[in-house]
């Protein structure tokens, strides 16, 4: 039976200010590294054998901080799991968009990535990560448009509504060909 966790990264200042980050490569802030570090306590005492990660800077980071913690001596990075591409709309916020664009700016072509892009080089690296490692334990640190667009085509049923809380961990489990959620959007180590 093979398991995935995944984890979206740590926060970062463009998420306080609402900013759309997408591909920009933004770092995490204080609170965001302090968020890694929680999360890392907390993997600490279950049972992981590797870490993929996204090798944008917030996910890069909190994949460190795990990964020191959990005594992990290789982070495989896959450019695969990065966020979303949101194109135009990258670095602002809902009222510059709106000002910008106009209150239905998300009818408009403003370059975001094909839905069935992420879902192709989403379930490539998924593929590859199973094949690498079939019947382990295998933590994913990634984004959360980039997460919620795969869980919702890899579990089907899968209707949860809400967006993915930073440091946020959801487990899915593989058995006959067929994944379950185990846990989603967890963040108990925040409390």
């Amino acid at each position: 039976m093979t398991t995935l966790g995944f984890i979206r990264h740590g926060s970062t200042a463009w998420n306080k200010e609402g900013r759309i980050q997408g591909s920009s490569d933004i770092p995490l802030d204080q609170g965001g590294l302090n968020e890694a570090g929680l999360l890392a306590e907390r993997l600490s005492s279950e049972k992981w054998d590797y870490l993929y990660a996204s090798p944008l800077l917030r996910a890069r980071k909190t994949a460190e901080v795990i990964a020191g913690r959990l005594g992990i001596g290789e982070i495989h990075f896959d450019s695969r799991l990065r966020e979303v591409s949101f194109g135009q709309i990258e670095g602002t916020i809902e009222s510059e968009r709106v000002a910008k664009w106009g209150t239905e700016w998300r009818n408009l072509d403003l370059g975001f990535e094909k839905n069935e892009d992420v879902l192709e080089r989403g379930f490539a690296a998924l593929a590859d990560i199973q094949g690498a490692h079939p019947g382990k334990n295998v933590l994913i640190v990634s984004h959360g448009a980039f997460i919620r667009r795969v869980l919702l085509e890899l579990v089907p049923g899968l209707e949860k509504t809400a967006r993915l809380n930073n440091t946020a961990v959801t487990i899915v489990t593989q058995s006959d060909e067929i994944w379950e959620c185990g846990l989603y959007n967890c963040t108990k180590h925040l409390r």
